[in-house]
């Protein structure tokens, strides 16, 4: 397979930081990388400006990272009430997903929050507390909590359902080391026997 190498200027996840030369599929570099301008031609011309944009990237590294850090401080610790239908058992008629928690997040921080960086393994189907993390850069998250409850309710019943759920999750769990305790002791008598 043909392959060229090109110096990155831009920093590609998967590939490697802006400044580096790397060797890559011709189709990769001719269809992706130099479009879009994230790479040019690892010429000799090219290779002697390697180290500004090296430098460059370091900066523009920092002054991301300092946004992010910023916004992370921000949205770390912020309170989300979803008022939504549901049924008697707790389930939503719906769900809350990444689109929804980014459009309440961005009216209560009033600047954009992306929802692909929202870290929800599946949507919210049930009435609860949640704490939802968000990934702004690699190093950089930041943690806010979601309570979904019924129309008219507030934070304190999301609380108290939270509450209540692990109070029952706790007796379940004691009643099960019960029965445990009675089938061991049960079985130590048969083995006498």
């Amino acid at each position: 397979m043909a392959r060229m190498k090109v110096l990155l200027t831009e920093d590609i996840p998967s590939l490697g930081l802006a400044g580096e030369v790397h060797t890559v599929a011709r189709g990769y570099a001719r269809n992706y990388l130099l479009p879009r301008r994230e790479a040019i031609l690892a010429t000799k011309g090219a290779l002697k400006q390697a180290e500004d944009i090296r430098q460059a990237a370091i900066r523009k590294r920092a002054q991301e990272r300092s946004n992010a850090d910023a916004q992370a401080e921000v949205l770390g610790g912020q309170q989300l009430l979803f008022n939504v239908r549901a049924g008697d058992n707790d389930r939503l008629y719906g769900s809350i997903t990444t689109s929804d928690i980014a459009e309440r997040m961005e009216e209560t921080v009033e600047f954009e929050v992306d929802r692909r960086r929202i870290l929800l393994s599946q949507p919210i189907r049930e009435l609860g507390l949640y704490d939802v993390t968000i990934r702004l850069m690699a190093e950089v998250e930041a943690t806010f909590a979601v309570a979904v409850v019924r129309e008219g309710e507030g934070w304190a019943d999301a609380e108290q359902r939270e509450q209540d759920r692990e109070a029952a999750a706790q007796a379940e769990a004691e009643a099960e080391a019960a029965a445990e305790l009675v089938d061991d002791a049960s079985n130590a008598d048969a083995e006498e026997d």
